[in-house]
């Protein structure tokens, strides 16, 4: 059976949301991020993006080029509230659906086509988002999660785009690198300066090149040039947490050695919460005494997925916790109050330098693995202790 994966894709989703909120704004050039001036935009209207603008951009080059703009310093929980109004209008219809940001979902109406057109319905229920939940909403359909993506992409806004199957690398062939999904500023920067700057030059360059040169993501490179991507559309559900617990094998009171071993976890979990595209706006530390008692403590923040911001919350509560001076044998960290968002358009109050530090430490993890690249003031945890934390093998909740 064809498969048929469709995208959908909220349209400038958070200057939507705020226009909705407040109509006087439509029709006007509209900037959400930070209002300082070293912040970045985190989102931007159609009005500004033909005067250059464009998300993760410095706030100051943004009103360089669009000095009319509105600056906005926007409200996640609004953000946040609306698009589950969405997914609630999805789940109503979709008989498979996956919401893989806060603002893009897929859905998998393979076989549909037997009884009535995915295409078709597809686009009913893009006019059924539209009604119900009053935003602008593009959609794109092919044989899966990969191209449908590029397609939403390249016909916004208000996308109804369909790649025929066997189509594909007919229509990635002309793009440029950086119109694939994962491929970001480090990836697109690189290939820029091998010459490759369009899908069909990747395509036609040898895989074992490409392996050598990005390690384990060449053969997903290679993979996406070519159009193939087997990857399911997940069943949706929402994850209520993300957290980790160390038990010691043998009791301490080594207060050094405790806090390095938090900010080793906090730094997994937070590069695990901004891999899945979330954002967290509760901490929990939890630790348990030799004796058996266990204390947690916790605190609500704005919307995060930053090691710098989570790891001075982590210290602060651990040092408000851990007041009794006896031998502990467990300590944790959890995330909670999680939603859907993408670090470099969330965090409205980060610099340009803070986004750029996470993208480049993102992309050396993601290509020579999580353990790879740590602070310095972790790199003497025992390795026994980080077995013991094992954060990718189950213990993440």
């Amino acid at each position: 059976m064809e498969r048929n994966i469709i995208h959908l894709d909220l349209d400038a989703f958070f200057v939507a949301v705020e226009r909705k909120r407040n109509p006087k704004l439509k029709g006007k050039p509209l900037i959400i991020g930070g209002s300082s001036r070293r912040g970045v935009v985190a989102a931007c209207s159609y009005e500004t993006r033909k005067f250059g603008v464009h998300s993760a951009m410095p706030m100051y080059l943004a009103l360089q080029l669009c000095p009319d703009a509105k600056v906005i310093s926007g409200d996640m929980e609004s953000y946040s509230k609306e698009s589950h109004e969405v997914t609630e209008v999805i789940a109503s219809e979709a008989p498979l659906f996956e919401k893989s940001s806060i603002d893009e979902f897929y859905i998998d109406a393979s076989g549909m086509d037997k009884y009535f057109g995915a295409f078709k319905w597809a686009l009913e229920l893009q006019e059924k988002i539209r009604k119900e939940v009053a935003l602008p909403i593009s959609l794109g359909m092919s044989v899966n999660k990969l191209v449908s993506k590029v397609a939403t992409g390249e016909f916004k806004p208000n996308a109804k785009a369909q790649i025929p199957p066997g189509k594909e690398k007919e229509f990635l062939d002309p793009l440029a690198v950086d119109k694939i999904p994962m491929i970001g500023k480090q990836t697109s920067s690189f290939l820029y300066d091998m010459g490759v700057r369009t899908v069909r030059t990747l395509r036609e360059m040898p895989v074992q090149f490409l392996v050598s040169a990005f390690g384990r993501n060449g053969i997903s490179l290679w993979n996406k040039a070519n159009g193939v991507d087997n990857a399911p559309v997940v069943p949706h559900s929402e994850q209520k947490s993300i957290s980790t617990e160390c038990t010691f094998e043998s009791d301490t009171i080594d207060v050094k050695r405790l806090k390095s071993i938090l900010i080793a976890m906090v730094e997994k979990v937070a590069f695990n919460l901004r891999d899945q595209k979330k954002l967290a706006s509760c901490v929990t530390v939890k630790i348990r005494y030799s004796n058996f008692d266990t204390e947690t403590k916790q605190v609500h923040i704005p919307y995060t997925a930053s090691d710098h911001v989570l790891l001075k919350i982590v210290q602060e509560l651990f040092d408000k916790l851990y007041n009794r001076r006896m031998l502990i044998r467990l300590v944790g960290v959890r995330l909670s109050g999680l939603v859907y968002g993408n670090y470099q358009i969330s965090l409205f109050d980060d610099t340009e330098e803070d986004i750029n530090l996470y993208e480049a430490i993102d992309f050396i993890k993601h290509k020579h693995g999580v353990e790879k690249l740590v602070r310095a003031n972790t790199i003497d945890v025992n390795k026994r202790v980080r077995m013991e934390m094992n954060l990718f093998k189950g213990n993440i909740k």
